[in-house]
């Protein structure tokens, strides 16, 4: 049997992983910590767990091996550097900081401390992501000129975040805005796929106004260490999203159009782009699913800490370069 905590119930996934909690048998949450007592009762209800107003409760019991976090991002870091002196493990809901400096911090301490960490970057488990990172790497596309990936929603004209998730649309508390809390699993892919940038731009607006100043939607573009171009796009203000995904080179094309994948290249059998690619790998677990099974001893491949402070420091970067209206280098650890 496994003893874990969840500390911090504010992100709008809360439920979703509480619910996953709730159906792992070998699995136990014991207690659950919120500053906001209120949530924190909720969520330990939920789990038929102890709510606890004194971390030092989760951060010295040996029963306790894990935790799950999901507090306000401005309150990551103290939260994941006493998780690591303590020698817990940990799921730290995306982004893991507000910037560079916090997430490099946490990765530091995460690498020192050796334990299991995972992010909530679910889509590298999505069949077409897995699928063009295979393509990509096999270099079925040549020389990639070109790659886009976008993701949106119709959050803000939902009122998603009008009340329980309000703290999500204030940048102080949240790191971002719109463009970031969807953006980062954009980014996340491109550079699963592509590697590093040297250096990226975006421009950001609070669209409908509904949260203020805060941004709404937003694009950016970024150049590549390997040389292509990428872009991308995030918002809540989107009434659907039928693409998503581009990626061009000189032996050949991908597409995403209404969630079928169209495949083209010069080097793969039937790639002819003209129908729907069918061949595609399995669906991999969720993130938060993956982080468990590796608490039951399964061999998962995670995230790594410091690939989730990188995609920090780069959203980081484009919300400066949004601001100054010009292009910004990444902070680098």
């Amino acid at each position: 049997m496994i003893h874990v905590a969840l500390v911090g119930a504010a992100h709008i996934h809360t439920p979703g992983f509480v619910k996953k909690l709730q159906a792992r048998g070998e699995i136990v949450v014991k207690r659950v910590y919120d500053h906001d007592e209120g949530r924190g009762q909720a969520s330990a209800a939920a789990l038929d767990a102890t709510f606890t107003a004194d971390l030092a409760t989760i951060w010295t019991d040996p029963e306790i091996t894990a935790v799950v976090i999901c507090s306000e991002t401005d309150r990551h870091e103290p939260l994941v550097l006493a998780a690591a002196a303590a020698g817990k493990h940990m799921f730290v809901e995306k982004p893991l900081g507000m910037g560079a400096a916090d997430a490099y911090s946490m990765a530091d301490a995460i690498e020192k401390s050796k334990v299991l960490f995972q992010t909530g970057y679910f889509r590298r488990g999505t069949p077409i992501e897995i699928f063009l990172k295979q393509q990509v790497e096999a270099g079925a596309f040549g020389m990639i000129t070109r790659v886009r990936h976008t993701n949106c929603h119709s959050g803000s004209l939902g009122g998603w975040f009008d009340t329980d998730w309000r703290w999500m649309a204030d940048p102080k508390q949240a790191g971002c805005g719109a463009f970031g809390d969807l953006g980062t699993h954009s980014l996340d892919i491109l550079l699963w796929w592509m590697g590093a940038v040297t250096r990226v731009t975006a421009d950001l607006d609070p669209g409908t106004s509904r949260y203020g100043d805060c941004d709404e939607f937003g694009e950016a573009l970024m150049r590549f260490e390997c040389g292509a171009i990428g872009s991308m796009a995030a918002g809540w203000v989107d009434v659907a999203h039928p693409g998503g995904i581009v990626i061009s080179g000189t032996e050949g094309h991908a597409h995403v159009d209404a969630g079928a994948l169209f495949f083209k290249s010069t080097l793969v059998e039937g790639a002819d782009g003209v129908e729907p690619w069918k061949s595609l790998p399995d669906m991999e677990p969720h993130a938060f699913d993956l982080f468990l099974d590796a608490l039951l001893g399964k061999k998962v491949t995670l995230i790594g800490a410091r690939e989730a402070a990188y995609r920090s420091a780069v959203m980081e970067a484009m919300y400066r370069a949004a601001e100054a209206q010009t292009w910004e280098v990444p902070v680098t650890a």
